[in-house]
C-alpha cells in the first residue's frame, strides 16, 4: 500500500515523500515580484517531497488576480530564483506552476485594461469575483 511518506520517483527526480499542493498565496508586489520573505516560506516546506509553487504568471495579460507573482520579467525570475536557492539549500526540489486566467480574467488587471486572451471563442461558465487588495 502507498502511504504519504513513502519515498516516490517524478521522471529522474527521486522525492522522499509525496508533493506539496500548489496555492496560490497573492503575496508578491504589483509589479508581480515575490516578497524576499517567500524565500523563507518554501525553504521551511523543503522536505514536503516536491513542492509545486503557487501560480506564476506567464505573462502580463495572464494576471487573474491581484497581488500574483509572475515569471516573464528578469526582476521576477530573480525573486524566484531566491526560493528555487533557498529550496535547493536544504535538499527540496520545487517545479513552478505555470498560470494564466484565460477567458476568465478581469481587464482591471490587465495592461491598459485589455480584453483577456483565451484559446477560443468559448466563454466560461460561471462569474468572475473581484479580488481586491
Amino acid at each position: 500500500m502507498v502511504n504519504f511518506f513513502d519515498h516516490m520517483k517524478v521522471g529522474n527526480i527521486e522525492l522522499d515523500n509525496r508533493i506539496m499542493a500548489p496555492m496560490t498565496r497573492r503575496r508578491a508586489d504589483d509589479a508581480g515580484v515575490q516578497p524576499g520573505f517567500a524565500a523563507d516560506y518554501y525553504r521551511q516546506r523543503a522536505s514536503a517531497g516536491l513542492i509545486v509553487t503557487e501560480a506564476r504568471n506567464i505573462s502580463p495579460i495572464a494576471k487573474g488576480y491581484v497581488r500574483t507573482p509572475g515569471s516573464y520579467a528578469q526582476n521576477q525570475i530573480e525573486s524566484w530564483r531566491k526560493v528555487a536557492d533557498a529550496v535547493h539549500a536544504r535538499g527540496g526540489k520545487i517545479f513552478m506552476q505555470l498560470f494564466h486566467t484565460g477567458s476568465i480574467a478581469l481587464p482591471d488587471f490587465l495592461p491598459d485594461r485589455a480584453q483577456p486572451v483565451a484559446p477560443s471563442a468559448v466563454s466560461a461558465k460561471g462569474k468572475t469575483t473581484p479580488m481586491k487588495a
